[in-house]
């Protein structure tokens, strides 16, 4: 699951040069079964291009290459599905992928190699660049727009933490900003999770948590979310909350306290990540003990030699 996200930071750390990262559109492509789904792929330079398809948990699949006009494809089979076109003039290139079906879905990547010299040698390497990747989700179920958004607000000794929480949305694919006044981005102090599907359902939930100094309470940080089905936004200064009221509340015995089953889950989440940070840590001093052992008697023996 992690090795795309690797690559791609590579990539990006290794050339310097953001340009040169392949540009995809659209972002995102919803499709019924039986349609066909296309996407491009805008590149700094005419070059051979890689096509990639991409699923959790497991490494990019190469798909075929094309030079010129003509592609290799990996699979002879994906002959009869899979179409490349190149734009007569620009570095425009394009992917159709016909007679969809659910096995389609995934996020398809065009990546190209790009070599890299080494100041002061003749030397060099060749890095594998992809491109910004389309997500494409081929379903016959429509999309829903999030059914209840808030922001939660909790501040501890000088530090104030924001958390806004989006519920109950499909398809999962959503895009969570925060900007401070206007429109300044907040990018620091910004955590989002994942999109976590429902116990039960096919609908999905996310947070995301902007941590700011507690002296920065009074002023105004919004929440953005961009869903197919929605575009949206909430501020930390709303005085109102929103209207939808949700079902399946949890009361907590001894205080009265009601809380909301999806509440919970994120809470839950977010004490998980904590512990298992601690964990990490803990076994990070382990292993610095253990090798402190090791290294100590060597130490020893060489002064008394």
């Amino acid at each position: 699951m992690l090795l795309l996200p690797v690559l791609l930071v590579t990539s990006l750390c290794s050339r310097g040069d953001a340009q040169a990262v392949p540009v995809q559109t659209p972002a995102l492509r919803r499709q019924v079964r039986g349609s066909s789904a296309s996407m491009e792929c805008r590149m700094s330079r005419e070059d051979t291009v890689h096509w990639y398809k991409h699923l959790p948990g497991e490494p990019p699949k190469r798909i075929l290459y094309v030079s010129g006009q003509s592609p290799t494809f990996d699979d002879s089979s994906d002959a009869r599905r899979f179409q490349v076109r190149k734009h007569p003039s620009e570095p425009l290139y394009g992917l159709t992928i016909d007679y969809l079906t659910p096995r389609d879905s995934g996020t398809y990547y065009c990546a190209y190699w790009y070599y890299q010299g080494i100041p002061g040698r003749r030397s060099g390497y060749y890095i594998k660049l992809f491109g910004s990747g389309t997500k494409l989700i081929v379903s016959d179920k429509g999309n829903s727009p999030p059914a209840h958004a808030e922001i939660l607000q909790n501040t501890h000794e000088n530090l104030t933490t924001y958390v806004c929480l989006i519920e109950k949305f499909y398809p999962e694919v959503i895009r969570v900003t925060w900007t401070e006044g206007e429109n300044k981005e907040v990018t620091q102090n910004v955590v989002k999770g994942d999109a976590l599907k429902l116990a039960g359902k096919d609908k999905y939930s996310i947070s995301s948590w902007l941590t700011v100094p507690a002296e920065n309470k009074d002023r105004k940080y919004t929440c953005k979310y961009e869903h197919e089905s929605k575009v949206d936004s909430l501020s930390t200064q709303d005085d109102t909350k929103p209207a939808h009221q949700e079902e399946d509340c949890i009361t907590y015995p001894g205080n009265g306290t009601v809380f909301n089953g999806d509440h919970l889950m994120h809470r839950t989440a977010y004490l998980v990540y904590i512990v298992l940070l601690l964990k990490s840590c803990m076994y990070y001093l382990i292993v610095l003990f253990f090798i402190y052992r090791m290294w100590a008697p060597t130490k020893h023996r060489g002064k008394k030699a």
